[in-house]
């Protein structure tokens, strides 16, 4: 699938099915390998001139959002589908790839009606795309919101003894806890297990002799268990501290680890569920943008063709997909039936050397035809 499109229009002087001929004759014959299509667009109301200059003005601004959207969703798609572990699917428009909703673009009428202003079809497009990005923005806060308080669970779970939760590593069985007695828990430096053990039982009066016992060790730390009288244990923490030994809080409630573990489970399902209906939605909402985009760049090439060549409306609108070596060649292609003798285009061209056309969006003013680019990935 190609990624890269160039949307073009010629005016014709006779008839559009002579130029599109003889558009084909070139292309298979000096550049075989640039697929071309048809870009089929209806007679749209033209209003006025002052009308057309002025929704110009607006064309490339909206183009570059509604463009931006739609990479932010493929994107948001792709980020989604790589932390599920799934294969990336071809993403569609109801049902149709999206490289073949270009090249066979049909305008839908019953969304569109060809007969309501251009601005008022620009503008509902422009409103409905922004509508979207802002449900992807709360659906992606509502999911990171999740996947947030999961990692710092995850962290706590999973960083070292000095900062991690302790309440997975310590059983009923290691902590005492009596009127008099009490089971503190030290964070000792992975190097100073001996220091440790050779010391804890003189920081302080009153601790129960052979007492610690390891329970846990890290690439950093090891975790220890000390039994003392409670009255002393601030003396013990302190003189802990001075020896470079961390006591940690530490409360063993069975209750309290019950319903952390039913938390994390809730958030993982929560995750999980966040995930699969925001990728659906994505998959959905790309359909709809990308839809959307298309409609918005019949009328681009609408307008700014009659603004390049004048009215009626007469020029011949198509898709194609260069190689990038294939660009230079395809361009000359396309200026050799590009009749410049036509007035209008002469006019245009002129302006264009005075800056008069560069409201009108992308390179359409680079070339001596209408020409702009699509990038769907």
């Amino acid at each position: 699938m190609a990624s890269r499109y160039w949307v073009v229009s010629l005016p014709v002087q006779n008839s559009a099915s002579t130029l599109w001929n003889n558009l084909q004759d070139q292309i298979s014959k000096h550049s075989f390998d640039t697929p071309l299509y048809r870009f089929n667009i209806p007679n749209l109301r033209v209003g006025t001139l002052d009308s057309l200059l002025a929704l110009s003005d607006d064309l490339l601004k909206s183009n570059t959002f509604i463009e931006g959207v739609s990479h932010k969703i493929r994107r948001q798609i792709e980020e989604l589908e790589r932390v599920s572990g799934l294969e990336t699917n071809a993403l569609t428009v109801d049902g149709v790839p999206v490289d073949s909703y270009l090249t066979r673009f049909a305008w839908d009428e019953a969304k569109y009606p060809t007969m309501s202003p251009l601005r008022e079809i620009v503008d509902g497009i422009h409103t409905q795309v922004a509508k979207i990005e802002d449900d992807l923005k709360v659906r992606v806060a509502e999911y990171n919101n999740v996947r947030g308080q999961l990692n710092a669970i995850n962290r706590k779970q999973s960083g070292s003894l000095a900062v991690r939760d302790l309440s997975n590593l310590v059983k009923p069985e290691d902590i005492i806890t009596s009127e008099h007695l009490v089971t503190l828990l030290a964070v000792v430096p992975k190097y100073s297990q001996k220091d440790w053990l050779s010391s804890y039982e003189t920081l302080t009066t009153y601790v129960v002799p052979r007492s610690s016992k390891k329970l846990y060790e890290d690439n950093e730390y090891a975790l220890y268990t000390v039994t003392l009288f409670g009255r002393v244990a601030d003396n013990f923490r302190t003189s802990a501290r001075e020896r470079g030994f961390q006591v940690r809080d530490f409360e063993y409630s069975p209750e309290a680890q019950e319903s952390r573990k039913q938390e994390l489970e809730k958030l993982v399902q929560d995750q999980d569920m966040l995930r699969s209906s925001l990728l659906q939605w994505c998959y959905a909402s790309y359909g709809e943008v990308f839809s959307s985009w298309m409609h918005f760049c019949a009328v681009r090439v609408f307008a700014e063709s009659i603004l390049r060549y004048g009215l009626p409306p007469s020029f011949l609108a198509c898709v194609l997909s260069p190689s990038v070596k294939g660009e230079k060649k395809v361009r000359s292609i396309l200026e050799g039936l590009c009749d410049s003798t036509n007035r209008q285009v002469t006019y245009w061209k002129t302006e264009d050397e005075g800056g008069a056309m560069a409201g009108l969006g992308g390179d359409t003013d680079a070339h001596p035809y209408v020409s702009f680019t699509i990038n769907i990935a």
